[in-house]
């Protein structure tokens, strides 16, 4: 991803979140995609999808099943 398009979903993601350790950070080797951050903990991936003149983002985050735990 390009690094306005990176700042421009961090700033999406901040405020529909609330939070502004919230930030999408470039992915090592890959193009069309971004990691996603609160602070220094990875929490997910953010996908760039472009279709039929379209373009979309998709974020992933698993979530597993001991952080679940108290």
């Amino acid at each position: 991803m390009k690094p306005d398009e990176i700042a421009k979903l961090t700033k999406f993601l901040r405020a529909k979140f609330d939070n502004a350790g919230l930030s999408v950070r470039a992915r090592p080797q890959k193009k069309d995609s971004g990691e996603v951050y609160i602070g220094d903990e990875f929490i997910g991936v953010i996908f760039r999808d472009e279709e039929d003149g379209e373009l979309s983002y998709n974020f992933s985050m698993a979530i597993l099943d001991f952080d679940l735990e108290e």
